[in-house]
Parts: C-alpha cells; structure tokens; sequence
C-alpha cells in the first residue's frame, strides 16, 4: 500500500501509515509527550525528527520546506535537543541533563523538543524522570523513543500519547530500495541482511565490502581450533571489520558536515554585512556554532550504533553458520555443540544492548565456541 506523505516531514518513514498519520495530528493539537515504542528500524527516529520539525515549524499547517524544517531534518536545529544515554542504561546523570534540557528556554521560537532515545533502558532513573515528563515547561514537548516497555516505564507511557511503529517487513524493505533504484534482486538480499532494518538497508547499498565482511564472519567456525590465541587473532580481524563498516558512512557524513559550513559561510557574510544588527549577529553566530556541533555529535551517534548494527549483523551470519551445521548431519556431539554456540551467539547479540566492550566480548566468545567444538 502507497503512504502518503503531505510533506517531506516523514520522507523517511516507511510501511508507518498510523503512526505517521497519528503523528500529523498530534502536531495540529501538541500537548507535553508523546512516546513512540517499536522494534530498531521501525522509522521511530526519523518520525521524531518529523514531528519535530512540524512542532517548530512557524507555518500553519506545517510546510515541511521552509528554514525551520530544513534544519530541523538535517539535525542542526537548536531548539531539538536529543539526549542518549552514555552507558548501559539511562542513569540518574542523564535523566539530569533531561531536566536540565526541559527547564532552558527556546532559542528561536515559543518551542522546544526533547528527543530522548532508548528508553526502554531507563532503569533506576525513571522516578526522577517522572515528574519532568509529566509537567514539563509549557515550551518543551517530549519525544520519547522505545524499542519496548519495561515495567519501570510503565507509568511515564500513561502520561503520554503512545504510537506504535510495526515491524518492517522484507518486502516492504525491498520495496523501498527497489523505489530508490536499486535492482531487484539486490534489493531482496539487502533486506534480509538487514534484517528488515530500512536504515541499514540503505547503507549497505553503498557498503562494497558488506559481502567480504560477512564471508568471514561465516567462516569462523572452521578457523578456530580451541586455542585461545587462534580466537585472539580472529576477534582483532572481526573488530577491525567494524571500523571499515563505518567508512560509508562516514562518507555521507563529510558531505552533511561540507554542506552545513557552506550555508554557514553564505550566512556568515550576511551577518558580516551588518544587516542583522550587532546583537542580532552574536545570536546568528552562535546559532551557527550551536549548529556544528548538533551535526558533530549526530555523527558520533550514528557511527557508534553502525558499529553496534554491523557487530549484531556478523553475529547473526555466524549463528547461520552454526544453524547449517546443525542441517549439515546427524553427528549428537556436534549437533550439541552447534547448539550450545547459537545460544552463547544469541546471547552476546542481546547483550550488545548494554554496550559491553567490544573486542573481549568477541573474544570470550570465541573461545567458548572453540571449547565447545573440541567437546564434540
């Protein structure tokens, strides 16, 4: 089914269609919350962003196009604050930094956004969170994104208004790529290596190296021979895989970066100029400062979570591994084995949640599947 989209406000929304229709109420009648819950993948970011560029959107209805919009799509707006947690969970330095987020006037307008994200880990910080959310400033309005609902999240989603994002289907995925020019059949093994992510779909259409990276995550079983040096050296070239994965895109974001410092230096001269007057010029330099460094740390956002998407990836190509020697014969010991790995597998991929260390948590378990296999 074709969604309609009004606006480039949800372009990037796919497969959503009550929720961004829900969404483009919300933003006709605001009130103080809303909280969007779905899997990683779903849109939920890039509905945040909509709706808050339709929030601070100075037209009625919002026009999508306008300076507002444009900045608040590209992530440099001012007045959209996002707020990540540092560690494994949200703690109670974070959920300060919120309030302290929520309680600061606007910088340009009569509004402020708070997008908080992965809330689903909140965990002790939830009462001191409570009240903020609850009645936060008559200029702020909450975003709050959540892969699922926790218990201790129960009651700050009753002060909400809740939207729900659907999983992505393979067919929906491939149905976008297909839509932005990518072939067929590309498109279809695209989306089931992603997962159904759309996010990481379109990354991976640019990424030359997926394919190499995930034959050697398939090939790992047949490398490792127990010994905890073998696993040593096979984690260090798996890590390092992770760093070349961010190359794309890391490319996409030098050209964001170049053509933000373009717009500065052409609204730099006109501040230069004189014709915003002095202390409208000390605000329209910090506005571009303010915007640099929104950009910078939206970067350093998506980077670490493509590094934690393409860790989840090639541990999902080396349960498949795993899953095909369980196929491959009727060996009890080694079908034992293979099972006790896609246990240790899946676990290590839930746990990529709470950001453990990357290189030891590879390489315990590594060794485990090593062990494992000279047991049988």
């Amino acid at each position: 089914m074709t969604q309609t989209r009004p606006h480039a406000l949800y372009a990037e929304v796919i497969g959503q269609d009550r929720a961004v229709a829900a969404l483009e109420a919300a933003a006709a009648r605001p009130v103080h919350a809303y909280l969007l819950v779905g899997p990683p993948g779903t849109g939920k970011t890039a509905a945040a962003t909509g709706l808050a560029a339709a929030l601070l959107c100075p037209a009625v209805p919002p026009d999508g196009t306008c300076d507002s919009c444009r900045r608040v799509l590209g992530g440099v707006h001012p007045d959209v604050i996002h707020v990540e947690r540092e560690g494994a969970s949200i703690g109670i330095d974070t959920a300060r930094d919120v309030i302290s987020s929520a309680l600061t006037s606007p910088v340009e307008g009569e509004r402020k956004v708070v997008v908080l994200h992965d809330f689903h880990l909140v965990r002790d910080a939830a009462p001191a969170l409570l009240k903020t959310i609850e009645e936060p400033p008559a200029t702020t309005v909450f975003v709050i994104l959540a892969e699922h609902l926790p218990p201790e999240l129960v009651t700050i989603a009753s002060r909400c208004v809740q939207v729900e994002f659907n999983p992505l289907t393979a067919e929906q995925v491939t149905g976008a790529l297909e839509a932005e020019g990518v072939a067929p059949d590309r498109a279809a093994h695209l989306a089931e290596a992603s997962g159904g992510r759309l996010d990481r779909a379109r990354l991976l259409v640019t990424d030359e190296q997926f394919e190499a990276r995930r034959r050697a995550w398939l090939d790992v079983p047949a490398r490792l021979d127990g010994s905890g040096a073998t696993a040593a050296i096979v984690a260090d070239e798996l890590i390092g895989f992770l760093d070349s994965s961010v190359e794309p895109l890391k490319s996409r974001h030098a050209r964001e970066m170049a053509e933000l410092l373009e717009r500065n230096e052409r609204a730099a001269e006109v501040v230069g100029s004189g014709k915003s007057g002095r202390s409208g010029g000390r605000a329209a330099k910090a506005a571009l400062n303010t915007g640099v460094k929104a950009l910078e740390e939206r970067h350093k956002r998506e980077q670490r979570r493509q590094r934690t998407d393409e860790l989840r990836s090639g541990l999902a190509a080396l349960a498949t591994a795993y899953r095909q020697r369980l196929a491959a014969g009727p060996d009890p010991r080694r079908h034992v084995a293979s099972i006790e790995a896609v246990g240790y597998i899946d676990k290590l991929s839930r746990d990529l949640t709470y950001n453990p260390g990357e290189l030891l948590a590879v390489q315990a378990l590594l060794v485990r599947l090593g062990r494992s296999a000279l047991r049988s």
